[in-house]
């Protein structure tokens, strides 16, 4: 409240603020974290996965002891003790076509704590539907981006990246440095402020890229491409899918990843079978031929195997160790 651009007036539009983070995961840890800290009045927590090992050197919210439970809720149970007079809302699903436009509605900015190019574009083209502020950012081993899109006319995500890629890599499959959303998120926390502040300059219109292995950092300059915003509005809201075609045909396939999953392989010779189904429709499996396993990372993928392996006797199983990326036609 000493500071000359906040004051008490200030303090009061944080605490009336409303903001959502899509994804409590490496970026919206730490963006919560500092939120929550400043007095944001209402932060909806959203993202439908529980904690995993490998998630704590970046997820710093959590701890060993939180491993398997909802990540809304052990995220929700912290802040609270950070900061009680907040209202912290759990949103156990994932973002979708179906609930983004009542869901944004409620929100005044929107933080993008995703890993993947479908939500990305998702929480994209849905800000621009319901006229939301929402801060990006994407991560990638020691690298990362920011920017700020569809504020004050400024661009959007898709002036930048006007379609998807099939290359839908996160940083569960090629890995991060921890600090690396650290940064990322804490900016982002720090955008969001000063959108709800009305004070400073924001990234919009502006991508800026660190790289921490090297400690230098870029601002690449972009307009607002009015064909683009347009396409959104007269489409609506339309998931989108990336489909990606595999390196081999002559390879039998089992893909182990969740249905929302991308990049989507369609090919004759996948076999498709979640996890949670693997008990169910084993026998679809077949026993008499190699059949290669992949997830996203290759560690869900171990894990299917080894279930099947010990419950089922399937002895012809192949893990794809670097996930679907490494399977991809190039």
């Amino acid at each position: 409240m000493k500071l000359p651009e906040v004051g008490k007036s200030g303090q009061e539009k944080l605490a009336s603020a409303k903001i959502l983070i899509v994804g409590m995961g490496g970026l919206g840890c730490p963006a919560a974290q500092y939120l929550v800290a400043a007095g944001v009045g209402t932060l909806g927590l959203m993202d439908h996965d529980t904690v995993h090992l490998s998630n704590l050197h970046r997820q710093i919210l959590y701890s060993e002891s939180d491993i398997g439970k909802s990540k809304t809720k052990v995220a929700k149970k912290a802040l609270y003790k950070l900061n009680s007079d907040g209202d912290l809302i759990s949103i156990e699903e994932r973002l979708s076509d179906k609930n983004a436009i009542s869901l944004f509605n409620e929100y005044d900015v929107i933080i993008d704590g995703s890993d993947n190019f479908q939500t990305k574009y998702l929480i994209n083209d849905a800000c621009v539907l319901t006229n939301k502020p929402w801060i990006y950012a994407s991560i990638y081993k020691y690298q990362g981006q920011l920017s700020v899109f569809n504020y004050d006319d400024g661009p959007t995500y898709r002036c930048l990246f006007p379609a998807a890629t099939s290359r839908n890599i996160s940083c569960e499959e090629v890995g991060v440095i921890g600090v690396m959303p650290g940064v990322l998120g804490t900016l982002q926390a720090a955008e969001a402020i000063k959108i709800i502040l009305g004070t400073g300059k924001t990234l919009s219109g502006k991508v800026k890229i660190i790289d921490l292995l090297r400690l230098n950092d870029q601002i690449i300059h972009l307009q607002r491409n009015e064909e683009q915003v347009e396409k959104v509005k007269q489409r609506g809201l339309v998931p989108e899918i990336i489909r990606c075609e595999l390196a081999s045909a002559d390879v039998f396939y089992l893909d182990v990843r969740e249905p929302y999953e991308e990049p989507q392989a369609m090919a004759h010779n996948i076999l498709a079978i979640s996890l949670d189904q693997l008990e169910s429709r084993y026998q679809e499996i077949p026993k008499d031929r190699q059949v290669h396993v992949f997830c996203k990372s290759g560690i869900c993928s171990q894990t299917a195997i080894e279930y099947l392996s010990d419950n089922f006797g399937f002895s012809n199983l192949v893990n794809v160790e670097k996930g679907i990326q490494s399977i991809i036609k190039k």
